[in-house]
């Protein structure tokens, strides 16, 4: 078996992570409007103990922010797909700029680079077909593709936000 190796910034971040914070980290995750107190209850410590290590997961970059879930549906979003894009240009510079453009769509709700068969994967949730034909060509005209295929999702089986958050 081989061992793979953890990067430094990732591994001293775990150190960092006793049982309590893993605690948090899991009752903020499903729900960050709870009072430090209520937190802390949950969490078994009293409300400056609990503030003073939520502060410090959010110095430490742990917690990069938090925020309120919104119903894609109940705001006009109804059409979820997944954007497959391959390109032929692999140069810094074209991805600097493909990456600017894409960051710049606010339709894109994920943006990845990925290993195997195709370059980038996005997740873009528009209003409708129409939308999504605006979107398209605002993307196609951003730079140069190879490709880009588009799926559409029928339906949402599974969406969470929480990660898991492993134990030491």
């Amino acid at each position: 078996m081989t061992d793979l190796a953890i990067p430094p910034a990732i591994a001293e971040s775990n150190r960092r992570l006793d049982a309590i914070d893993r605690k948090i980290l899991t009752v903020l995750q499903q729900d960050a409007s709870l009072s430090v107190a209520e937190i802390g209850d949950r969490v078994g410590l009293s409300s400056t103990p609990c503030w003073k290590r939520i502060q410090r997961l959010e110095a430490d970059g742990v917690i990069l922010r938090r925020v309120a879930l919104v119903d894609q549906n109940k705001i006009g979003l109804g059409i979820s797909v997944f954007v497959s894009v391959e390109s032929g240009d692999h140069s810094e510079a074209w991805l600097q700029k493909f990456a600017d453009a894409v960051s710049a769509m606010p339709e894109v709700m994920e943006f990845y680079r990925m290993a195997g068969d195709v370059d980038y994967m996005l997740r873009v949730v528009v209003a409708d077909m129409q939308s999504y034909d605006v979107f398209y060509k605002k993307l196609i005209s951003a730079v140069p593709l190879k490709n880009v295929t588009s799926r559409f999702a029928m339906e949402k089986i599974k969406s969470v936000t929480a990660l898991p958050v492993p134990a030491n």
